[in-house]
């Protein structure tokens, strides 16, 4: 039975080709923009070497990416040979041909096979922009070209990531390539438009009418005479004179002149149209994007995530190619720009990773823009159950799970280091930043998570982490049951006394995933409150407060 079409915003946890087959409709997506993981930095001849050999393994172990020829890649490629469309077949076999089977190939299979999927779920008039760098975008460009069809083919969008790049022996790489298809030619489209250049805008409009709004001046004529009212004499002008005509009725000459928008010349020549700046839209965008900056180190925007994109960049896309309302697809959601930005545009959303750490980070990303925010999961364990499965399947993506229970911020694994690779945490595996004074300095609830055996022991090496850290909240979430010596080594250590919400908050605390599962929360001061409602509900009920605002 064929999937229905989604109607609320929805993240999926799981890898994207089987989810799309199961949940998504066909024709049933507005926009897909689509960024997949694939490491720009890596050595270009390194994907190409074959990997039965252990020499290849070898040059290899520093890159770590998603894709490698293995059984996976060998049965995609299969399924597409022998299922997919013909051209698609004949495609796919000939890349292999040329290119053998190697991470360059495993990539591309990979990628065709969710293409096909993604131009089965585009509505007739939804587009598609696939993020990717000069390494492989020739090849996708093949692949599209196969898929949609070359004639459906609307832009090679450069987008300038960086502004400048040491490289040895060639041109600094600074560039990425965006692919922009549609899947037919009655599409989707908004003209977005840029501001004129200072430049031009000094010499092109350079005069200004008694207001002081600046403008140009352009013909009210055409070139060629005619025989009707146009090619007439106009406030003792004719233009059939200079071998020209009116490019408007006298009625509307005569609208624009009691409007100011006619220039009369002193010495009784052709007059000429007043063309305002602030009534022009500006430069229709081009092809070449070198107005988007890449996040910088201290934007408030920045998550740490290796890939994330700029917000703006993700607007510009859904603006110039959807509407209000229209569902937005990211297959590869990662930390989840893409559904930011459709939020923020009033669009509807569908997000999916394959990591846990993701759809923790993304699920952290939109109740921090969005307080207010619905949206449905799919694929995370619902039951204890499943909780002890995904631990016994990968104990990374159970503890990035386990965090995203309680809202916390993973830490290691994330900034500078592979998805799905746990970095140096230094006992602290997430981090619940809050602001309960009147100093404006974050505080910090320390959150640590075990999927195995545990013990007292654990408390009190989470009591020397929150010591040394400077925290002021230590939370231990468990998969097991805690023990009675657990909960008494936490108890020893006291409270947390709040001074902005003037309340106790216990200093170590002990949570089971169970325990979480059925809606049990940290108990500490409010992660988006502020110290003035705390102020006003206080005051209501006659309490002193007992800090400055």
């Amino acid at each position: 039975m064929p999937p229905s079409p989604i109607t609320q915003n929805t993240l999926f946890y799981g890898d994207n080709l089987p989810v799309m087959r199961e949940y998504i409709a066909s024709e049933s997506v507005d926009l897909v923009y689509l960024d997949p993981p694939f490491n720009s930095n890596r050595n270009y001849n390194v994907l190409f070497k074959d990997e039965s050999g252990a020499d290849s393994e070898a040059q290899i172990t520093a890159f770590e990416d998603t894709w490698h020829w293995d059984h996976s890649a060998a049965q995609t490629y299969q399924d597409l040979v022998t299922q997919a469309s013909p051209r698609v077949s004949e495609m796919v076999a000939a890349l292999r041909q040329f290119i053998g089977p190697n991470q360059m190939m495993a990539y591309l299979v990979m990628m065709a096979a969710r293409l096909v999927e993604l131009h089965r779920v585009l509505k007739p008039t939804g587009s598609l922009y696939l993020h990717c760098d000069p390494t492989a975008s020739h090849y996708l460009k093949v692949i599209l070209d196969t898929i949609f069809g070359a004639q459906n083919f609307r832009a090679e969008i450069i987008w300038k990531r960086t502004s400048a790049h040491s490289s040895a022996n060639r041109h600094g790489p600074i560039h990425d390539v965006l692919l922009f298809y549609s899947k037919t030619d009655n599409y989707t489209w908004n003209q977005q438009f840029q501001p004129y250049d200072a430049t031009y805008v000094d010499q092109f409009y350079r005069y200004l009418d008694e207001n002081g709004r600046r403008y140009r001046l352009s013909d009210l004529t055409g070139a060629g005479t005619r025989n009707g009212e146009t090619g007439k004499a106009w406030r003792g002008v004719d233009p059939t004179a200079k071998g020209r005509h009116w490019f408007a009725p006298h009625k509307v000459l005569d609208e624009l002149d009691a409007a100011g928008r006619i220039y009369w010349p002193p010495k009784g020549t052709v007059p000429s149209f007043k063309r305002f700046l602030d009534d022009m839209s500006g430069v229709p965008l081009q092809d070449v994007w070198d107005d988007i900056p890449p996040i910088g180190a201290q934007a408030t925007e920045r998550l740490g995530y290796p890939t994330q994109k700029p917000l703006a960049l993700l607007e510009r896309i859904i603006q110039a190619s959807s509407n209000p309302g229209d569902i937005v697809l990211d297959p590869f959601a990662g930390c989840g720009t893409t559904v930011a930005a459709a939020e923020k545009l009033g669009r509807r959303w569908i997000g999916i990773d394959v990591t846990h750490l993701s759809i923790a980070l993304l699920k952290y990303r939109l109740v921090a823009m969005y307080p207010n925010i619905t949206f449905k999961v799919v694929g995370e364990p619902e039951d204890l159950g499943a909780a002890k499965q995904l631990a016994a399947e990968d104990r990374y993506q159970f503890q990035w799970w386990a965090l995203s229970l309680v809202k916390a911020k993973p830490l290691g694994g994330q900034e500078g280091s592979k998805q799905g690779k746990k970095g140096s945490d230094k006992g602290i595996d997430g981090v619940i930043n809050f602001i309960d004074d009147n100093t404006g300095k974050p505080k910090r609830a320390l959150i640590q998570v075990k999927s195995g055996h545990v013990k007292s022991g654990d408390i009190r090496d989470l009591v020397g982490t929150i010591g040394r850290e400077g925290a002021a909240i230590g939370v231990f979430i468990t998969l097991e049951r805690s023990t009675g010596e657990m909960r008494t080594e936490a108890i020893q250590h006291g409270y947390y006394h709040s001074p902005g919400w003037g309340k106790d908050y216990p200093k170590i605390q002990i949570l089971t995933v169970d325990e979480l599962l059925k809606g049990a929360e940290i108990k500490m001061p409010p992660q988006f409150g502020t110290f003035k409602q705390a102020a006003k509900e206080k005051s209501s009920e006659g309490e002193q407060v007992g800090f400055d605002f």
